[in-house]
C-alpha cells in the first residue's frame, strides 16, 4: 500500500486521532500556531485557503516545495530524535548496570558493618560479663572485709566482757554495757556460721557473758536502790541502765516492776481500808501523796533512768491500777455508806487527776484500745482517763435511786 493509499484510509487516519484531554494536554505544553496541528484541522478547507482561486494555482510548484522542505526537517528531526533515544537507551542500560553494581557493592558494605556490629555485640556482652564478675568479686570482697571487722570485733569485745567480768569490775557496768551492745549487733551476723566450730565456741561463750551478766546487773541494780538513804552515783546507775537495755527485755521489765512495786510500798500502808484516809471523802490526798512523790521521784532519778523507760509514766500508770484495785474493795465493802453527793464528789475529783496526769504524760507505756473512737479529728486520746474512774461505774445507781 503507498502513501496515498494510507492518507486516504479513513480508518487509518481515525487511529490516528488523539483523545480531546490529550489533544488539549500537548497543546498547553507545545503551543502551536501550526493549522495542521490543530484537532480540528480540515483538508479541504486548508486546500482552499491556500488555492481561493485559479490563478493561485500557478504558485503550486512553490507551495509543493515548500512543504516537501518541512516534511525533510520533520525526517531530519525524528531520526535526530531516535538516534538520540537509541543512545539514550545504550546510556540507560549501562547507567542500570552501574547501579546493580553499586548495589552488589552497598550490600558488601551492609553485610560488612553487620558482621562487625555482630562482633561488636559479642564483645560488648563479655566486657558486660567481665564486670558482671568484677563486681560479683567486689561485692565478695566487701563481704569479707566486712565479715572480717566483724569477727575481730566479737573476738576484742568477748575478751574485754570476759576479763571485766572476771576481775568484778562492777563499777565499769557502762563501759561492759556499751561493749555488749557491739557484741550482741554483730553476733547475729554470724548465725549461718553455727555450723562452724569457732563461731559456734564463740557464741557459747557470748552466752555464758550475758548469763553472768544479768546475775551481776542484777545485784548491782538491787543494792544500788535497796537502801533509801544510800546516795545513789549516777554514773553507776547509767551503768547498770545501759546494760540492761542489751540484755533480754524480759529480764529488764522485770527489775522495773520490782523497783516500781519497791517505790510504791508505802502508799496501800498509808492508805489502808481501816486508815480514815481511804474513805472516798479524803480521796484527794491519795492523788497529793503521788503528785509528791513523782516530783520527789524525777528529782531523785531524772539522772539514772533513760528518758525511753518512760520511769515516771510507769510509776503513775502503777499507782492508777493500784487504787482502781483499792478503791473497787473499799467501795464494796462500804457501799451502804455511799451517797449521791459522796460519789459526785469522788468521781470529779478522780476526773480531774486523770486528766492531769494524761497533760503531762505522752501514754507510751499505756496500751491504746483498739476500738478507740475519738469526739472529732482534733481530739486527743486522754490515755489516763478512765484508768481510775471506770470503778465508780459498777455504782451509778446511787444516783438513779437518788431522791430529795
Amino acid at each position: 500500500m503507498d502513501d496515498d493509499d494510507i492518507f486516504g484510509d479513513e480508518d487509518f487516519i481515525r487511529s490516528l486521532s488523539l483523545p480531546a484531554e490529550v489533544q488539549k494536554a500537548i497543546a498547553s505544553i507545545i503551543p502551536s500556531d501550526d493549522p495542521l496541528d490543530n484537532p480540528d484541522f480540515d483538508l479541504v478547507e486548508y486546500i482552499n485557503e491556500l488555492f481561493p482561486n485559479e490563478q493561485s494555482l500557478s504558485n503550486i510548484d512553490d507551495i509543493i516545495k515548500s512543504n516537501q522542505q518541512k516534511i525533510k526537517k520533520i525526517d531530519n528531526e525524528i531520526k535526530s530524535i531516535i538516534h538520540n533515544q537509541s543512545g539514550s537507551a545504550q546510556t540507560g542500560t549501562t547507567s542500570l548496570e552501574d547501579a546493580q553494581k553499586a548495589i552488589i557493592h552497598l550490600f558488601s558494605q551492609i553485610k560488612d558493618i553487620k558482621s562487625k556490629a555482630e562482633k561488636s555485640e559479642e564483645m560488648v556482652k563479655e566486657i558486660t560479663r567481665d564486670i558482671k564478675q568484677l563486681d560479683v568479686a567486689k561485692k565478695n570482697i566487701s563481704y569479707s572485709i566486712t565479715t572480717l571487722n566483724h569477727l575481730y570485733i566479737l573476738l576484742e569485745g568477748v575478751e574485754d566482757l570476759e576479763e571485766l567480768i572476771e576481775t568484778n569490775r562492777t563499777s565499769r557496768m557502762g563501759e561492759m554495757g556499751i561493749i555488749l551492745e557491739r557484741v550482741v549487733n554483730v553476733i547475729d551476723h554470724f548465725e549461718s556460721y553455727n555450723h562452724i566450730e569457732q563461731i559456734a565456741s564463740l557464741a557459747d561463750r557470748v552466752k555464758k557473758i550475758k548469763s553472768e551478766l544479768s546475775v551481776k546487773v542484777k545485784t548491782e541494780f538491787e543494792e544500788m536502790f535497796s537502801n533509801p538513804f544510800q546516795r545513789l552515783n549516777p554514773e553507776n546507775g547509767q551503768g547498770v541502765c545501759k546494760c540492761l537495755d542489751v540484755l533480754e527485755p524480759k529480764f529488764k521489765n522485770e527489775l522495773i516492776k520490782w523497783f516500781l512495786k519497791k517505790e510504791l510500798s508505802e502508799y496501800p500502808v498509808l492508805f489502808e481500808e481501816n486508815q480514815e484516809n481511804s474513805w472516798l471523802d479524803k480521796i484527794d490526798r491519795r492523788y497529793s501523796w503521788i503528785k509528791k512523790t513523782l516530783s520527789e521521784f524525777e528529782e531523785k532519778y531524772n539522772k539514772i533512768f533513760p528518758n525511753s523507760w518512760d520511769m515516771s509514766e510507769r510509776l503513775a500508770v502503777d499507782f492508777c491500777e493500784s487504787t482502781r484495785r483499792e478503791l473497787s474493795n473499799i467501795m464494796n465493802k462500804r457501799k451502804i455508806e455511799m451517797d449521791n453527793k459522796l460519789l459526785t464528789f469522788a468521781i470529779q475529783r478522780t476526773i480531774a487527776f486523770e486528766n492531769l496526769l494524761s497533760k503531762n504524760f505522752l501514754g507510751r507505756t499505756v496500751a491504746k484500745p483498739p476500738n478507740l473512737k475519738l469526739e472529732n479529728e482534733n481530739s486527743e486520746w486522754k490515755p489516763f482517763l478512765g484508768m481510775i474512774s471506770q470503778c465508780f461505774d459498777a455504782h451509778f445507781d446511787i444516783f438513779l435511786n437518788y431522791t430529795d
